[in-house]
Formats: structure tokens, C-alpha cells, sequence
């Protein structure tokens, strides 16, 4: 077992310094740079990697630099926030921006980039950015090699393992050997691994007896420690530090020595390897010294701890992105029991859902939204009192404003608006502190169903906020006729695609009481059918049931197919608050119902009287936001809580 400091004596395991930079991915793979047209975004750079994918796997984990005090450096400071980074060393640069990098995938392994890194914030890092008490609160610091290519942030990384070192702690060096970060290549050559440079193996050298733990690459190896081959570099290392070294060795996996060098180069601690597709090599790193700090931090086995190493850079070498593509640890452990029938585990399913189930942006426990997605029903109230349809619009706002006065900022609290009609709704809405927003794709009363704006469903999702829910409703029952079933199914199963090609979350409203029998055992059916083919939203809509036995039921199929299915919000059918207090109170011992969406018991007299001029914006507000209040302290009250 390797040692491992007393997780009790300090609030954090492990502290990361160095890099913090937004990466911009070109999504066109097997594209040169110059080619690329659309880029996706993330967090970057080697110690900001590593706060992340440490954080996933259980570490309790801190991010020390600084951001641009602009969009880049409050897009990582949320980001790290999101993925549980302690970001109390996180310093914001009032002077300069934050550092951004331009990837490619061209080809198997080759990954051109170009570092925009001039006076950027991460490297002005300073002694003074270094709290010498905060350092004392973890178990270990992570000091990275592009840090010690400045004086003044190889100063601050130094007096960060002086500070350590007198509390106890651990020091782990990621050599991180860039070449043209120290100034040995030009704009171009970012990919480019190993320049032999006097100047930087003197520097690292001296970095080498205060670690306890040294991780690289064969060519960080040597550029650490001035060699000119492998095996030299290690013995070279060895005469400097009794740490344990870790060579990384890409495809090969690792070797670890905690001893004496032989002359074998094999002779060491080898974790267990996992052949894999190299899709794209960068962040491969990152993620294996997460998984190696996750067992050495934990008091794994060296073998044990190189081994979940291996898993976590074969992970990343199937994705494209770095720090969004890392494992959580229940990801991980699945991958470890149970492996994967592909060498591309992008293209598992399984895994990809616990993936993508596991790193969700937020946690809903609970969900009382205000549903003002309608259309149809809208456009016939309107009709009615004689009033143009370019009044619904203005009158979607006003029950976001009536939603907001409900939720008065709290958590728990959301809403389902259309783009039809609901555009200028979306601008008020993301003026609010609302937990949720859902928009609806489903062309309104089709069945079979059908989208509304086009059938290629994803183009149109790429413009959507990555905040924003898609929900469609389909009138699906199980007993249906096959062909009918069938083209809703497939209809669902592209859309279910689509949500997780481009990152949305997804949330399925099943109506089968409109088109047939609906007892204790329908719901059921329908959902054992749409998993069967491989759909999970992640949320689902359902309407009441009659009885405490169908929301068992219904929720004994969730938990089977999908332990991490957000849960199921109830839907209204324009039900009188009476019969939706009733079935409130049927979900009660149903945990896996988490709230409810309701439009047309809340908004329709609003609605009838504002279109026909009989009701002020004030007054439709203070309408729609009683009867919403009424609904959520009705839903509260069958839970056994009171708003707060």
C-alpha cells in the first residue's frame, strides 16, 4: 500500500498549480486547424484538467492560479464550481486575459494546437497569490513544469512545496513538458513534445528532491532530468529523489518504480492496460494522473493505483474533448467490473450514459414548473376574445414574470416555454434565478408524432443555451397498432440522439390516457418499451394515476433501466386544483416523482380575460402567480414540507 497522508487532518486532498486556460476544440475530426469551422468549449490546461478529473473521482480537490477578470476567467471559475473544484486559491487578474488554446484533431495521435498564452493570467502567479495556510489545508500540492519557466511563478510554485512540506503534506510533480511554452518552438509547433534544452533540465532538476511522487512521459523523463535515453533519465532521477516515479508510456500503459532503478527498463510496478482506439491524445494525461492520485491519495496499491491510471487515460484517448471527457468514479468502476465490448468507448452506450448521467451541469431534487408552452390552446383563446395572435407573445412574459414572483429565487423552481411563441418569454426567463427551463419540439397534437419546425431535429438544437431542457410529448400507448408504435418509437430514439450529440438534457411527456385504456399497468408497458430501445431521458412527464400501485410500478421500471433518471414531473390536463391535490397526494410514497409541470390550471383565465382586455399586466400576473402558488404549496404539503 502507498503511504497516504491522514485524510481527517486537512479539508482538502489535493491542491493543483499551474495552467488554466478555455480550450476551443475543432469538431471537425481528421480536419487541419486552418479547416476548422465550429469549436467546442471547455476548461483546459494541465492542473485545471487535474483539479477536475480528481474531483470526479472522489478527491476533494482545489484549482491554485489566476483567471482574466472577463467571460474566459468566469466561464472556468464556474465550470470548476460546477464539477465540486474548490476554487478558494482560484485568483482573478485584474490586468491581464485569461489564456486560451486552439486544438485540432488531424489524425490518429496528431493534434495540432496554437497556444494563446501572451502575458496571459495563469503565468503571472506569484509568491503573493500563495496562502501559506490554504497549502497547509490539503494532503498534497500538484506543482506543474510550464510553471517553472517564470521566475515569478516558479517562485510561487516553490514556496508553495516549502509550505507543504512543513504541514506535512505530499508533493507530486507533473513535469508537463511543453516546448514552446519555455520558448524552444514556435506558434505553430504546439504539439510538439521533446526539444533537448540544457537550460530546462537544469531548472527541473532542481525541482526533483523536494517530490514525493514524479509522473511523465518517456520524453518528460528526460527532459527532467537531462538524459538522453529512458533508462538514464530514470537512474539520473533516482540519485535526485526517492520519489516514486511514474513513467507514462501512451498505448503501453505504465511502469512505476518505488525503489532502486535496475537495468531493466520493464523491471517495475505495472497496472493493468486497455487496448483502445487513440481518437485523440491530448488531456490523455490529465486524466491518467487523476486516476493514479485517486488510488496513491487513497491508499490503493501502487498496481492498484496504475492501473485505475490506465483506465481513466484510455477514457480520454476515445474522446475528444480533455476535462469534460474525464471518468466519474462510478463511471470508472463500471468500466473496470464489466469493460467494453468497444475499443472506441465513445460509441458504448452504457457508458456513456452513467457518463453523461454522472457530470450532469446540476442537481434538481425537486421540480415545480409553470408550463406556458402551449400553442394550440393559446391560439384558441385568442380566437375567441377576438384578440391577434401577436399578443400572445407579451402574454408568455407575464407568466414568467408570475412564475418568478412564486419562486422569488429559491431553488426547485421552473418553467416550459415554446419558441413559437415564446421567444421574448426566454429573454425574461433568463433574467431570473430559475433552476429549469424546458422547451417543447413536438409539432402540437401529432400522431404519429412529428417535430415542429423541421425533422432535423439536431441542427436545431446546436442554437439552443446548453442550460435549455428539451421536452417533446408524444401521445404514445402501449397497445397501439405496431406500425404506429413503431414510427413513434424511432421518432423518439433519433431525438434521444440528438439530446446527447449535443449535450441537452431531455425530458419524454407520455399521454396514453387520450388514446386508450389507462390502468396500474399502462405507463408501465410504454416505459419497459421505449427503454428496451435504448431511450433515457432524463426526465420523464406523466400524467396523474390512479392509484399508489402504478406509481410503484412506474417506478420500479425507472430504477431498473435507469438509476440516475432525474425523476418524473406530473402534467396538469387543465385538471381543477382540487384533482391535482389528489394526485399530489398519490405520488407521496413515489420518491422517484419530483414535482410538477402545470400550465392551463394556472394561466387559462388569465389568458381569457388579458386577450380580451378585461384583466391588466398586473392583475394577470397576480392571477397567475396565486394560482401557482396555491399549486406549489399543495405539492410541498403532500411531501411534507412548507415553502421555504
Amino acid at each position: 500500500m502507498s503511504e497516504a497522508v491522514d485524510a481527517k487532518q486537512a479539508p482538502l486532498d489535493v491542491i493543483t498549480i499551474g495552467r488554466a486556460s478555455v480550450d476551443l476544440y475543432g469538431q471537425q475530426i481528421g480536419s487541419r486547424l486552418e479547416d476548422i469551422t465550429s469549436f467546442a468549449k471547455s476548461v483546459g490546461g494541465c492542473p485545471a484538467n487535474i483539479s477536475v478529473g480528481t474531483a470526479r473521482l472522489g478527491l476533494r480537490s482545489a484549482l491554485l492560479t489566476r483567471v482574466g477578470n472577463e467571460q474566459m476567467g468566469r466561464f472556468i471559475r464556474e465550470q470548476l464550481t460546477r464539477e465540486g473544484v474548490c476554487v478558494d486559491g482560484l485568483k482573478t487578474d485584474p490586468d491581464r486575459l485569461t489564456a486560451l488554446v486552439l486544438l485540432s484533431v488531424e489524425d490518429e495521435g496528431v493534434s495540432p494546437m496554437i497556444f494563446y498564452r501572451t502575458d496571459c493570467a495563469d503565468m503571472a502567479l506569484s509568491e503573493e497569490d500563495i496562502d501559506e495556510a490554504f497549502i497547509a489545508s490539503s494532503r498534497s500540492i500538484v506543482v506543474t513544469g510550464t510553471h517553472f519557466s517564470r521566475p515569478n511563478s516558479d517562485a510561487a510554485q516553490r514556496k508553495a512545496i516549502r509550505a507543504i512540506k512543513a504541514s506535512g503534506g505530499k508533493v507530486v510533480f507533473d513535469i508537463d513538458y511543453r516546448p514552446n511554452l519555455w520558448g524552444l518552438a514556435g506558434h505553430a509547433e504546439g504539439f510538439e513534445r521533446y526539444v533537448k534544452s540544457d537550460r530546462v533540465s537544469a531548472q527541473l532538476k532542481t525541482v526533483l528532491p523536494d517530490c514525493d511522487l514524479i509522473v511523465g512521459t518517456e520524453e518528460e523523463i528526460m527532459i527532467a532530468s537531462g538524459a538522453d535515453d529512458c533508462l538514464s533519465a530514470l537512474k539520473t532521477i533516482r540519485s535526485l529523489s526517492s520519489a516514486t516515479i511514474v513513467l507514462k508510456r501512451g498505448a503501453m500503459g505504465c511502469i512505476v518504480y518505488d525503489g532502486p532503478i535496475s537495468d531493466d527498463l520493464e523491471d517495475g510496478i505495472v497496472g493493468k492496460g486497455f487496448p483502445i482506439e487513440i481518437y485523440n491524445v491530448l488531456g490523455a494525461g490529465d486524466a491518467f494522473m487523476s486516476g493514479f492520485l485517486r488510488g496513491w491519495l487513497g491508499g490503493e496499491s501502487l498496481a492498484t493505483s496504475a492501473t485505475w491510471a490506465n483506465a481513466c487515460g484510455a477514457f480520454a484517448v476515445s474522446r475528444l474533448l480533455c476535462a469534460p471527457e474525464y471518468p466519474t468514479f462510478e463511471e470508472l468502476q463500471f468500466f473496470l467490473k464489466n469493460g467494453s465490448k468497444h475499443l472506441a468507448l465513445r460509441k458504448d452506450e452504457a457508458i456513456n450514459h452513467i457518463h453523461w448521467a454522472t457530470t450532469r451541469r446540476r442537481d434538481i431534487p425537486s421540480l415545480m414548473a409553470l408550463a406556458c408552452d402551449h400553442r394550440v390552446q393559446l391560439e384558441d383563446i385568442a380566437a375567441k376574445a377576438g384578440a391577434d395572435l401577436s399578443r400572445v407573445p407579451a402574454f408568455k412574459v407575464l407568466a414568467v414574470k408570475a412564475a418568478a414572483k412564486v419562486a422569488a429565487g429559491r431553488d426547485g423552481y421552473g418553467m416550459l416555454i415554446d419558441e413559437k411563441y415564446g421567444r421574448k418569454a426566454m429573454f425574461e426567463f433568463a433574467h431570473h434565478p430559475f433552476s429549469w427551463l424546458g422547451r417543447p419540439v413536438e409539432l402540437p397534437g401529432s400522431r404519429p408524432l412529428r417535430f415542429e419546425f423541421s425533422q432535423d431535429i439536431g441542427s436545431q438544437l446546436v442554437e439552443w443555451p446548453v442550460e435549455h431542457c428539451i421536452k417533446c410529448l408524444c401521445f404514445y400507448h402501449p397497445d397501439d397498432p405496431a406500425a404506429l408504435k413503431e414510427e413513434q418509437q424511432q421518432k423518439l430514439r433519433s431525438l434521444f440522439e440528438a439530446a446527447r450529440k449535443v449535450g441537452r438534457e431531455l425530458l419524454i411527456e407520455i399521454i396514453a390516457g387520450k388514446h386508450g385504456k389507462l390502468d396500474d399497468t399502462t405507463i408501465p408497458r410504454a416505459l419497459e418499451e421505449l427503454y428496451a430501445l435504448g431511450i433515457k431521458p432524463d426526465w420523464w412527464k406523466l400524467e396523474p394515476q390512479a392509484s399508489a400501485g402504478a406509481w410503484a410500478k412506474i417506478e420500479a421500471v425507472i430504477l431498473k433501466h435507469d438509476p440516475w433518471c432525474c425523476g418524473i414531473v406530473l402534467l396538469g390536463l387543465e385538471a381543477p386544483q382540487d384533482e391535482l391535490e389528489a394526485a399530489f397526494a398519490a405520488t407521496a410514497k413515489a420518491p422517484i416523482v419530483k414535482g410538477f409541470a402545470v400550465g392551463r390550471t394556472i394561466f387559462v383565465h388569465a389568458a381569457e380575460q388579458w386577450l380580451a382586455g378585461k384583466m391588466s399586466d398586473d392583475e394577470a400576473v397576480a392571477d397567475m402567480a396565486s394560482r401557482f402558488e396555491q399549486l406549489t404549496e399543495a405539492w410541498l404539503a403532500a411531501r411534507g414540507r412548507k415553502a421555504a
